[in-house]
């Protein structure tokens, strides 16, 4: 099990170390690499022409701007690709989403929110999940300490409103 995260840049690294994090706490390998679409077109299509023969069950593609990596990927390969639009411009990075939800019919790249990584590393373990009952019952687990996160956050609302 592992995932690829494909960054246009470096300073693109903040943003996605939560997918990272992710990736890493639910025990899937990962392969980070900066490659931009239109500064080494090369390198893009090099490494994700072989992600699949390579291991990789989906990737992560962020970009900011134009935003044009998430779908270069996917005209690249049969696996998942999921694009995290990257706020890197003064129009907070509205461009690079509506860059990679717009992809045409045919060459689909599932789309997060404007830095959105960690949901980026949430929806690549459930589609590996979805395949792989042990991960999912690590997904499962992962879902039950949210809601339990969240109902000991309301019984301490609680609890200070009635004081």
């Amino acid at each position: 099990m592992k995932v690829a995260i494909i960054m246009g840049s470096d300073s693109d690294l903040p943003v996605m170390e939560p997918a990272i994090k992710t990736l890493a706490e639910f025990g899937i390998g990962y392969e980070v690499v900066v490659a931009s679409a239109h500064r080494t077109p090369d390198k893009v299509h090099n490494f994700v022409a072989n992600a699949a023969e390579q291991g990789f069950s989906a990737i992560i593609a962020a970009a900011g701007a134009a935003a044009h990596l998430p779908g270069v990927v996917a005209s690249f390969t049969l696996l998942p690709v999921i694009g995290v639009p990257v706020n890197s411009t003064s129009l907070g990075g509205l461009d690079a989403l509506l860059s990679i939800v717009q992809m045409p019919s045919g060459i689909p790249v599932a789309t997060m929110a404007i830095n959105g990584a960690k949901n980026a590393a949430i929806f690549a373990v459930q589609i590996i999940a979805a395949s792989n009952p042990e991960l999912a019952k690590k997904l499962s687990s992962y879902r039950q300490k949210m809601a339990a996160e969240v109902e000991a956050k309301a019984a301490k609302v609680e609890a200070k409103l009635k004081g």
